[in-house]
């Protein structure tokens, strides 16, 4: 019994320390990925949101990134917007109603320009998280060493410009004192150098919706999963006042 029970401790103790480990990675990760992630403070259950976010994604972003997973007609009913707007305002390629979202760039032609072909971001907040979409958004500069002239601090010689550097405006980095070992200057900070055509505030809120849009499409069943969970939470409370009320009339004759 003894030796049993210090086994399970040992594989218990053992799974912490995995654990832990994971942890330290991960936080050793993200020191190494440009420092702490910014709040994103998404809402899906905020419409307006998502509608924007679904405008600005397929404005600047869908030029170059598919959503295969997620279907136009789809869109429109998730989002509350007509098969007109949906045709009208986001969809670019000509694609059919019910057709994936894909965008129109050759993958050859843009493994050539990038480096690598530009990845599908259906499943991007799964991956990384809407706060690191939300923080990787506002982390681009410029950096004349890089081939296309921008880079990220969260995401160091990242092989994609700046998209949305005409709303947020041109950053700079601000750098730190050299490394000893290897003698490279880290980011410390970003500065708008040049202004772009949106206010600070209004360009979180337009980080956000985008963020809260990729949210959406790498989970479009949360919607509604999260609008029915309510009414299973009522109904199991309901059930279970019932199953009370029977279980006592059932044994109130019982001695």
């Amino acid at each position: 019994m003894t030796k049993t029970l210090f086994r399970i401790r040992n594989g218990v103790l053992a799974r912490v320390a995995v654990v832990a480990a994971g942890l330290l990675l991960s936080a050793s990760a993200l020191a190494a990925a440009g420092g702490d992630l910014q709040q994103a403070g998404t809402d899906l259950s905020d419409r307006g949101s998502l509608q924007r976010g679904a405008r600005l994604y397929m404005n600047y972003c869908a030029g170059c990134h598919s959503l295969e997973h997620l279907r136009y007609s789809r869109l429109a009913t998730d989002l509350g917007l007509t098969e007109e707007q949906v045709m009208e305002n986001l969809n670019f390629t000509g694609a059919a109603f019910g057709d994936h979202i894909i965008n129109a760039m050759p993958q050859d032609a843009a493994a050539d320009w990038f480096g690598k072909a530009p990845p599908d971001l259906s499943l991007i907040s799964r991956v990384r998280g809407t706060d690191w979409l939300y923080t990787y958004l506002k982390s681009f500069y410029l950096d004349d060493s890089a081939a296309l002239g921008w880079n990220n601090k969260l995401y160091p010689n990242v092989s994609m410009p700046n998209v949305l550097w005409s709303l947020q405006g041109l950053q700079h980095a601000e750098y730190g004192a050299p490394d000893a070992t290897t003698g490279e200057r880290p980011v410390v900070g970003l500065t708008v150098a040049q202004p772009g055509s949106m206010e600070p505030a209004a360009f979180d809120q337009a980080v956000r919706d985008i963020t809260a849009f990729l949210e959406y499409a790498g989970e479009p069943v949360a919607l509604k999963r999260e609008g029915i969970g309510v009414w299973v939470i009522l109904f199991l409370a309901v059930f279970t006042f019932l199953a009370w009320l029977l279980n006592k009339e059932y044994w109130r004759d019982v001695k």
